[in-house]
């Protein structure tokens, strides 16, 4: 059976299996599904004479000469072997590879393939792939290149694959229903699997690639509307259409709403005042206003007679949107009583929140993941606000949803995602847009300098606090790996301390603090205690410091744009010229010009495309596991028409057929239950 243990499989046995589960291959389907990230074209043999460039390629050849074998030094040992051709010669280097000195036959051909290095007019290839030029196994052929670790190598995979594929052929079936195949013109699964791995041309694997794409795409889909369908009561038996408040808030502003916001605003209250519950996301850059939108849409649910909460993912964030809808309510003048609740709250004082919330004597509630626990009671919850929702499982939010009477949902996030993305991973929700920022805000001045400058950003630093502002310099680690060669924040802090900022006040900050002591931190950078906070990424959400004018970015090469966008806007939140200066210690081209996208945009938007275009989605899709590779991630993302097809299909299957009813859908829907085994996934 292709479900099969993968130890069962000719070849493995108990030790290799063990190699293969760290690589989450545990089954022979596992295996099957487990797809090259790239391919080796082996199909044309070169001549020597004719490789001009640096680079991998394929040639025949013989061994001129007896190879000469030596040992450099105690543990290493290599072996040279002449080679030549019909147009000439070449060099192969073989380092700790003892087993060939037998086996490199004078006047015998072989295929090689590897790169091929060019310097002074002479040719050489160091630990090429070589075979018997009679056994033809690998040369004239496509070749998988699988992304490997754990003692296992390319050889042994693509082997165990051949097997797998020879052996399990006949029991291979489609997921899909026969009718989806042709309509669409995808290939069998038998087709698609064969070909995603041994391609014998470009025009099949395309074939295979589509197809395979399109499978997984409508398995994610199909389970997203389901989950939607079952955690969101159609019938919106929470009317709230009361705006008195919320235009009471609007009045208040002393600035005019961006035409972005207000279309969300719209859109919002059009969900409000339906007949169905409301269940958006409302994705914007940092710094574009989603917070006062949120606030508009609870101000709604209180005019109307029902409590609201925003849910936030640290204790840091959810205590600064209290203050921030404090402040909201008081400049506005309502009468409207918003409390704050987290986790390290003393007992006493937490007892009498629950108690008021219960009562109806809490109109706004904000907190952390505490406003899903058990004792946690509403008396006529309305609206359901989630911040950085990334940070919550759909179950998390269900729990919240399932306090009151099918509440409305509202989710906020920072995130910026490209369009392709958001369709594909956020199925189970209406989109809402706020991609424009509020005018007056000054842009960040980013630069990009090399290790070697460092303390001359130090220095810059500390002119900025001479003048009064604070900094972030953010390091990747929190202590000191023997592994990586990278800044860690209790290194950098220790060092800084006792040299650069000798004389400033800093302050460190990581993951591993416990809640109370990053809040004393986080406090006394606010009120200015600490100069210059050296901290990891934990700063990336939530932080909000007016006065911080510059971020440091230590070892930037390390993360994605996407990332370091969101740390950027960490500074520039208040009336100072802020800047943001990346420390890149790669020297590769790739590298410096990802970091340039930096400087050129701060529009989160186009950063997310570019960042998805160099790194793909692996990133983004953090956001939401669902079990994909990022192979298969990544050829889903690159194909909008597939994604759209797909969409389409989605919505009239569900339409026509919810519950996926039939012997076509029975493989489909057990596909659907199994990537989505940790979410709700009921067929009505």
């Amino acid at each position: 059976m292709i479900k099969s243990d993968i130890q069962f499989l000719k070849g493995v046995g108990p030790s290799r299996a063990l190699k293969l589960q760290k690589l989450g291959i545990f089954t022979i389907e596992d295996l099957l599904e487990f797809f090259p990230v790239k391919y080796e074209d082996r199909r044309t043999v070169k001549n020597i004479c004719d490789i001009r460039e640096q680079g991998k390629h394929l040639i025949r050849v013989r061994i001129f000469e007896k190879p000469k074998y030596s040992k450099i030094k105690k543990n290493m040992s290599m072996i040279k072997a002449i080679c030549k051709d019909d147009t000439g010669f070449i060099t192969l280097t073989f380092f700790n590879q003892d087993f060939l000195r037998d086996k490199l036959i004078v006047g015998e051909y072989y295929y090689v393939f590897g790169t091929i290095k060019i310097a002074f007019g002479k040719s050489e290839i160091v630990n090429p792939e070589i075979e018997f030029a009679d056994k033809d196994w690998k040369a004239m052929k496509i070749m998988p290149v699988y992304s490997l670790t754990y003692g296992l190598s390319n050889n042994e995979i693509t082997k165990l694959m051949k097997t797998a594929l020879e052996t399990y052929s006949d029991k291979i079936h489609n997921i899909l229903p026969e009718y989806i195949i042709k309509k669409y013109g995808l290939a069998s699964r038998k087709f698609a699997l064969k070909n995603m791995h041994f391609p014998s041309d470009n025009k099949k694997y395309t074939l295979a690639k589509r197809t395979i794409a399109f499978e997984k795409l409508l398995i994610m889909q199909l389970g997203l509307f389901n989950i939607k369908n079952n955690l969101i009561n159609e019938t919106n038996k929470n009317k709230i259409n009361s705006t008195e408040l919320s235009h009471k808030l609007l009045e208040s502003i002393p600035y005019r709403l961006t035409n972005a916001q207000l279309k969300v605003i719209e859109e919002i209250e059009e969900d409000l005042k339906s007949h169905k519950t409301m269940n958006r996301l409302v994705q914007g850059d940092v710094g574009s206003g989603k917070t006062v939108v949120a606030v508009y849409a609870m101000l709604m649910a209180v005019n109307s007679g029902y409590q609201s909460s925003m849910m936030a993912p640290t204790e840091i964030l959810a205590l600064q949107h209290y203050e921030t809808i404090k402040e909201y309510i008081d400049s506005a003048d309502l009468d409207v009583r918003a409390a704050v609740l987290t986790g390290s709250a003393r007992q006493k004082e937490k007892e009498e929140i629950l108690r008021r919330l219960k009562a109806g004597e809490i109109d706004i509630i904000v907190g952390t993941h505490a406003l899903i626990e058990d004792n946690v009671q509403f008396k006529n919850i309305g609206l359901v606000v989630t911040d950085e929702q990334h940070r919550f499982g759909v179950r998390q939010r269900a729990r919240l949803s399932n306090k009151g009477n099918a509440p409305h949902i509202l989710i906020m996030t920072a995130t910026p995602i490209p369009r392709t993305l958001a369709l594909m991973i956020y199925g189970d929700l209406d989109i809402s847009l706020i991609d424009e920022m509020p005018p007056g805000r000054q842009n960040v001045i980013t630069d990009i300098i090399g290790d070697r400058d460092k303390a001359k950003a130090y220095d810059f630093i500390k002119n900025q606090v001479d003048k009064g502002r604070q900094a972030y310099i953010v390091a990747p680690l929190v202590d000191e790996s023997e592994n990586l060669n990278l800044n860690s924040a209790t290194e950098i802090f220790n060092e800084l301390k006792s040299s650069f900022f000798s004389e400033y006040k800093l302050g460190l900050l990581h993951g591993k603090m416990s809640n109370p002591e990053k809040e004393e931190v986080i406090d006394k950078f606010y009120r200015g205690k600490i100069n210059v906070l050296i901290s990891t990424t934990v700063i990336e959400v939530g932080v909000n410091i007016p006065n911080a004018a510059v971020m440091l970015v230590l070892n930037a090469e390390r993360f994605g744009l996407a990332q370091l966008h969101q740390l950027r806007g960490r500074v520039g939140r208040g009336k100072y010229q802020s800047y943001c200066i990346l420390v890149n210690e790669s020297k590769s081209r790739k590298s410096r010009d990802r970091m340039n996208i930096l400087k050129r945009t701060n529009n989160g938007f186009i950063i997310a495309e570019e960042d998805l275009k160099i790194r793909g989605p692996g990133d983004f899709f953090g956001v939401r596991q669902h079990g994909l590779s990022k192979f298969e991630i990544q050829n889903i993302v690159n194909n909008v028409e597939t994604v759209q097809q797909v969409q389409q299909l989605s919505k009239e299957m569900i339409r026509e057929n919810p519950s996926l009813s039939g012997e076509d859908y029975h493989n489909l829907k057990t596909e659907i239950k199994k990537l989505f085994r940790d979410e709700t996934i009921v067929f009505n």
